[in-house]
């Protein structure tokens, strides 16, 4: 196993990210499912100058972006999207491609279970065919109730990917699997061979070492199926305004360059525009939790 991270949670320089998490002994880095906003001919000489490999990518399904839309131009651009994101993963020479298939934040279906569920399988199996052919693994994720109503559970992305195709694995979000699941250490087991990616934050989506997640225990159920690929850090930190806050650092006071939907898209997840000081803060609490246990 290995550190990596997203850098969808901060609005940064792709430079700026690489350099800190080089620093603090990450190897790789998860890139934002966005690409026209990360270029792979201006990303492949950032991550060979900081000797930071490309594990893969997710997708940010947001705004338009549906596979159990009920609109069937809706559901067609949705695929031509998640296809662009897997084809930026190939080019950056990536493995993974993590797949959330409905949009974060919808939370009222657009149509019958059997229908989303179907629509949904075939779109994934369409993408299945182009990921194939680029060499990249997809990678299944479920989140929590709040944030989708579609897919919230390992055995429901799992049984997702057994009908897509034999090479389709589940992502496990720890902050997720805290919500929805029952045992999270039985939810691993039962994914098993299946499981291509972790993504890794506190029951209070704070950096690792921040809450009440048992690491250790993790680590090893982890390690006892087999998983030897990314732990792929997504502290999302809740931002805390009142006079109580042990952060008087966390948000960043300066201007900041960001699309708009970027920016929807991290306070739609309960966080703002957080300072480099606290990001970082985040970043080496993570590497002091977790780099022990897996080297």
């Amino acid at each position: 196993m290995h550190l990596s991270t997203h850098n969808w949670m901060r609005a940064e320089p792709l430079d700026v990210t690489l350099r800190r998490i080089k620093r603090l002994g990450f190897e790789s880095i998860e890139i934002s499912g966005e690409p026209t906003q990360y270029p792979t001919k201006e990303g492949r000489p950032l991550l060979k100058e900081h000797g930071i490999r490309c594990w893969g990518a997710v997708t940010l399904t947001l705004g338009q972006r549906n596979l159990a839309a009920g609109d069937e131009a809706q559901r067609a651009a949705s695929i031509d999207y998640v296809k662009s994101v897997i084809t930026m993963v190939k080019e950056l020479d990536g493995t993974e491609c993590t797949i959330v298939p409905a949009t974060v934040g919808k939370i009222v279906p657009d149509s019958t279970p059997e229908n989303e569920w179907q629509w949904v399988v075939e779109g994934l199996r369409e993408v299945y065919t182009h990921a194939q052919r680029c060499g990249v693994r997809m990678a299944i994720e479920p989140l929590n109730r709040f944030e989708t109503y579609f897919l919230n559970r390992a055995d429901q992305a799992l049984r997702l990917a057994e009908e897509v195709g034999p090479d389709c694995g589940v992502c496990l979000d720890v902050f997720h699997m805290n919500i929805e699941e029952v045992d999270m250490h039985a939810a691993i087991k039962k994914v098993g061979k299946r499981l291509a990616d972790v993504h890794v934050a506190e029951n209070n989506r704070l950096a690792p070492g921040m809450g009440n997640v048992d690491w250790a225990k993790l680590v090893a159920t982890l390690k006892s199926i087999g998983y030897d690929g990314a732990l792929t850090m997504e502290a999302v930190a809740p931002v805390d305004r009142t006079p109580v806050s042990p952060w008087p650092d966390q948000v960043e006071n300066n201007p900041v360059d960001i699309p708009p939907e970027q920016l929807k898209f991290i306070q739609d997840h309960g966080s703002s525009l957080l300072s480099e000081a606290f990001y970082t803060r985040l970043y080496e609490t993570a590497a002091k939790t977790l780099l022990p246990l897996i080297r």
